[in-house]
């Protein structure tokens, strides 16, 4: 029996650049906007956020058409009718995307569940919110730098630790008693494995996946990004370890500026929960914000 493939949802807006298109919907209302997309339908829409992450994702069943390793979900606002030119810009860019969903404006996320998708990726964060609270990985994709770094054909994909691999249980003690305490707590529990963030299960899919090659020569390249240094590095380690993940390339940074590390890496994306990170991050490469976690909460109201 053959494994089941990894399932990605992604909206249409993080797919390909729509930009102009929300423009006039938001200036000049529905109407307006269903009339440009029918009049451009035949114009294809240029990549949007996550374009190259699809691609290369797809690109992993090149070698096996009849047991793909990874399904590419499209979840659009749009309706059937100016859907169109979304489904005719993934023929002109040569997506092997078959299967969508339009709502005419309502959201799409519900559909998340029942494709059994390991990640959800949208521009919309409340989208995003629900459904890493029905306990599916997601993120919402901030704009790139339009010059990051996609030579490689091999897929590379960076995650933050605290909140988005791991609970935000070591999080919420550096943000409510200070760095030493949080220190002090990692190297009493060193041993203790952290539980599982929001993308623990999609690590290990794609872990899954590269377990069948040779380790030098997988298409998957993935690496963990994190502010965490000496002496909190053995707590994540030794989780990574219990769980039987293998993360390439492990970079504890300490509290430096992410962006320049992850150019360096050559991430086609990378997952963070807390957004200063993020805008470090997208300046050099897709990004993908996990508003999940102590970082994500709002600040109770007196």
């Amino acid at each position: 029996m053959s494994a089941k493939p990894l399932v990605v949802a992604i909206s249409s807006r993080a797919l390909f650049d729509l930009d102009e298109s929300h423009r006039i919907y938001e200036e000049q209302g529905t109407e307006a906007y269903c009339q440009y997309q029918i009049e451009n339908e035949d114009q294809p829409l240029q990549p949007g956020g996550a374009f190259n992450l699809v691609k290369k994702l797809l690109a992993l069943n090149d070698n096996n058409p009849n047991t793909p390793k990874v399904e590419i979900i499209l979840l659009s606002r749009n309706s059937a009718d100016t859907g169109l030119r979304v489904f005719n810009s993934i023929q002109h860019h040569k997506l092997a995307i078959t299967r969508a969903v339009f709502t005419s404006g309502s959201s799409p996320y519900r559909y998340v569940a029942p494709f059994s998708a390991n990640l959800f990726l949208s521009t919309s964060p409340e989208d995003v919110r629900m459904a890493l609270d029905a306990g599916i990985a997601a993120a919402t994709i901030l704009a790139p730098n339009l010059g990051n770094n996609t030579n490689s054909e091999q897929l590379r994909i960076a995650f933050d630790g605290d909140a988005v691999i791991f609970s935000d249980e070591s999080e919420r003690i550096y943000k409510e008693r200070g760095l030493a305490a949080f220190t002090e707590n990692e190297q009493q529990t060193a041993r203790d494995p952290l539980s599982g963030g929001p993308f623990k299960d999609f690590l290990m899919a794609l872990n899954q996946i590269q377990t069948e090659y040779p380790e030098n020569s997988s298409p998957i390249r993935t690496a963990l990004v994190t502010a965490r240094s000496a002496p909190a590095h053995e707590r994540v380690i030794r989780t990574l370890r219990h769980w039987g993940i293998r993360i390439d390339e492990a970079i504890f940074l300490g509290g430096m500026e992410k962006g320049p590390f992850l150019k360096s890496f050559g991430a086609d994306i990378f997952f963070d929960d807390q957004e200063t990170h993020c805008q470090s991050a997208m300046a050099h490469v897709a990004t993908g914000h996990v508003p999940h976690g102590v970082a994500n909460q709002k600040p109770d109201k007196q």
